[in-house]
């Protein structure tokens, strides 16, 4: 009998929301998953607290949408004051997002992960050992040997690749030696999160308190929890600050105090703006905060891990697969980093924003925004779209996020995914173009994991709803799918971008788009040839 311990073909280090989003999305797809977490238990108190439209989407394909739903608080509007509670802007979005959910929603973290722990045990393919920290990483054979300890299953694990989702102090990066682009943004801030013994609303829910005296973010830490963010002061220490009589005395002008709330936690963080210079060294990567930190003014932290997560779990499954080379996975850092350094940027400028303690200059900033504010909300611009790596450049929307709406199927209105399930997305607004697609390109996107949906006007004819009712996670019919747009928001996109389909990746992002159904067998044939040889994209 062998010595050799079998062969995985993922290892994921580290578990926490973006590991086991990772897990999740690779397990869906039949992939053997190991999760290694250093941590015997959970960590069983807030720290993330918010995430996006797409990010939900994200959850969504994770099959866990509903749990998600009913742990979670939507926001809208973020505003933000003056010290004497005068608005200078507000930001956000009335109704849903591009990707069918909410703009924002307030969470508690360690709910968010029970969810997605619970989803993980649900998928027989994927094992998580905790207790368990890794100590080194040897690339042999086509695979990686990796090395831990602890009481926990510590015998070495060998996975064909690696992915380190082990958070800001990440081992595996040290242990690879990357070295990150620092921006040299520090403030140290304190974060407090409390339970208030009878339920309050908050209107706006979540806003920004512009005090040169006390910068103050106060905002939902998820139903029935609240949060503020105390910014220390010049020659304040974290050591004084991260005290729980200073974390009560801080919070008493907003009348939260020990007869009337639980303080769950307080802790001092140091916000920083870095990513690594490279994401991948041979069949090892990072995801998360391990490949970036971010400051959190723009509620990104989370979100940027969980879409790294989302773009690597296609590319690994279609290397896995042998639907594409290894070289795939290179475009994984050209897709990531220029989003990550615009999330950091628009962060950072949000706080230059916020983070002033001088009188003078603050009031000028007031003067300035107040002097132009008219009361509306304003969107926050999307993050910039995917420009280099597995996307046709040239066609319209290439590489931006595409959108979800409702649709109705077999007699079954929901969100688009819940009705076609996830991965690859040919999607055509013209009746009859799927039927002419060349039969070899259509075998080849039915591989590759894809299936073709035809979205017709309310009222049309040749509704057939033969995918009503498929999971996120599941393998998609051979059959094409018609779908009817209720309510007209398909026909607007595709009427404004003067294109008649949209090719979809898993991660949500536009690969392509086809003006003309003469184009359709092009767009294919594109995705084909960029999957067959992706170096140098």
């Amino acid at each position: 009998m062998s010595d050799e311990p079998e062969i995985y073909d993922v290892a994921v280090v580290g578990y926490g929301p973006v590991g086991a989003v990772l897990a999740i999305l690779l397990g869906q797809q039949g992939r053997r998953v190991v999760v290694l977490e250093r941590h015997h238990e959970p960590y069983p108190l807030p720290r993330a607290v918010h995430f996006d439209h797409e990010i939900n989407r994200i959850l969504q394909s994770c099959g866990v949408a509903e749990e998600v739903s009913a742990i979670v608080e939507p926001a809208e509007v973020y505003d933000f004051l003056t010290a004497d509670r005068r608005p200078l802007m507000r930001v956000g979005r009335v109704g849903r997002g591009l990707s069918g959910w909410p703009q924002s929603s307030m969470f508690s973290q360690p709910q968010l992960e029970q969810v997605l722990f619970d989803r993980v045990d649900a998928l027989p393919s994927v094992e998580v050992r905790r207790g368990v920290a890794v100590t080194n990483l040897v690339e042999e054979d086509g695979a990686v040997l990796v090395e831990s300890e602890g009481v926990g299953r510590s015998e070495p694990v060998r996975a064909r690749y690696v992915v380190g989702c082990d958070g800001a102090n990440s081992t595996v990066r040290h242990l690879l030696g990357l070295a990150m682009v620092d921006k040299a943004f520090f403030y140290d801030w304190l974060i407090v999160d409390v339970v208030f013994d009878e339920p309050r609303v908050y209107d706006p829910v979540n806003f920004q308190v512009c005090d040169p005296a006390r910068p103050t973010t106060v905002v939902s830490g998820g139903p029935g929890r609240r949060r503020w963010e105390f910014m220390a002061l010049p020659g304040e220490t974290a050591v004084e600050l991260d005290d729980e009589a200073m974390a009560w005395r801080l919070l008493e002008p907003w009348d939260a105090r020990p007869d009337n709330c639980t303080l769950e936690r307080h802790a001092v963080y140091r916000f920083q703006a870095r990513w690594l210079e490279e994401w991948r060294r041979g069949r090892v990567l990072l995801a998360g905060d391990a490949a970036h930190q971010t400051p959190p003014f723009a509620g990104q932290g989370m979100c940027a891990g969980m879409r790294d997560a989302a773009n690597l779990a296609w590319k690994l499954d279609a290397v896995l697969r042998g639907m594409a080379p290894d070289a795939l996975l290179d475009t994984y850092g050209i897709e990531r980093a220029p989003n990550m350094e615009a999330v950091i940027g628009v962060a950072m400028d949000m706080g230059g924003l916020i983070c002033v303690t001088d009188p003078d200059e603050a009031a000028a900033r007031d003067e300035a925004f107040t002097a132009v504010f008219d009361g509306s909300v304003s969107e926050i611009p999307p993050f910039p779209g995917i420009a280099d790596g597995v996307v046709l450049a040239g066609t319209p929307q290439a590489g931006e996020l595409f959108l979800q709406a409702e649709v109705e199927a077999g007699g079954r209105r929901a969100l688009l995914d819940d009705v076609v399930g996830g991965g690859w997305r040919l999607v055509i607004s013209e009746p009859g173009v799927a039927d002419g697609l060349d039969p070899a390109l259509a075998r080849w996107f039915e591989d590759l994991g894809g299936a073709v949906v035809t979205v017709v006007a309310a009222g049309a004819a040749g509704l057939t709803g033969d995918r009503a009712g498929a999971a996120p996670g599941s393998e998609p019919s051979a059959a094409a799918t018609t779908v009817v747009d209720v309510d007209g928001t398909y026909g607007s996109w595709f009427a404004t971008h003067g294109v008649v389909a949209a090719l979809q990746r898993p991660d949500f992002a536009v690969f392509g788009t086809a003006p003309a159904a003469a184009d359709v067998d092009g767009l294919l044939a594109a995705l084909r040839d960029v999957l067959a040889a992706p170096a140098g994209r």
